[in-house]
């Protein structure tokens, strides 16, 4: 592994994901700012590295096997890897109302904010488990929470109806603790993260937090000390429930 950290951030060409390579860049961390789109990627890395940050160019689709292996393959010769933060995902479009839902948005929902947090979390933890403080910060969203989900109006109730986001996400939380079970013995930390409702092109930027406040979350839990916690969900404030 190379003496200096180094993080994977996915979906960091824009928006939160930006913000948190930019963040764990400002450490001093050598950043991988993975992303599909290779003219935002080289633009993403181009601005980061003109505000001092070693960033470095991580071709990846979450959704492509061939894509995350070379991505593994690359970060493998750049020294290793420290932090995986899986910020990539979709709404899957739209409508997600009950009874006006196309099955195709619920799978792009699951392809991406699932199915490619699996993969990508697979490829990635051999570089993992070499590294001295391992961590896995996957973003999630208060709308994954079926306590506030279910909650009565008024009462934290968060989102509107929607079966494909954020059942995506609950799917989300619960891949994270099955992770999080798994690597108990190992010196892995694996966590969820909400970033509160940040204006970013998911929302349409209608959201009331900047992507800077959205991305403070995933820093933290990605520079926790090693007595710190594994297998939970958490957003500025604290914990969320399940």
């Amino acid at each position: 592994m190379s003496e200096r950290r180094i993080a994977l951030v996915t979906g960091a060409n824009k928006g939160i994901g930006y913000e948190i390579a930019a963040g764990l860049g400002a450490l001093g961390w050598r950043v991988g700012v993975g992303a599909r789109d290779e003219q935002r990627r080289a633009a993403a890395v181009a601005k980061l590295r003109a505000d001092g940050v070693d960033a470095f160019d991580v071709p990846l689709d979450v959704t492509d096997d061939a894509s995350v292996t070379a991505a593994a393959r690359l970060l493998a010769e750049a020294g290793g890897l420290d932090v995986l933060v899986n910020n990539a995902g979709v709404t899957g479009g739209m409508p997600q109302q009950p009874g006006d839902v196309d099955v195709a948005t619920v799978r792009t929902a699951v392809e991406v904010n699932v199915i490619g947090v699996v993969r990508v979390t697979e490829a990635m933890l051999p570089l993992l488990r070499r590294s001295a403080a391992p961590r896995i910060v996957n973003m999630s969203s208060g709308v994954g929470s079926l306590t506030r989900q279910s909650a009565s109006a008024g009462e934290h109730q968060t989102g509107p109806l929607s079966v494909a986001y954020a059942p995506s996400k609950s799917m989300l939380n619960a891949v994270t603790i099955q992770y999080a079970r798994a690597l108990g013995d190992t010196n892995i930390l694996i966590n969820a993260a909400c970033p509160g409702f940040t204006a970013t092109d998911l929302n349409a930027f209608r959201g009331v937090r900047t992507p800077q406040q959205g991305a403070a979350i995933a820093i933290r839990l990605a520079t926790l000390p090693d007595d710190g916690p594994t297998g939970g969900f958490f957003e500025d404030a604290g914990v969320v429930p399940w």
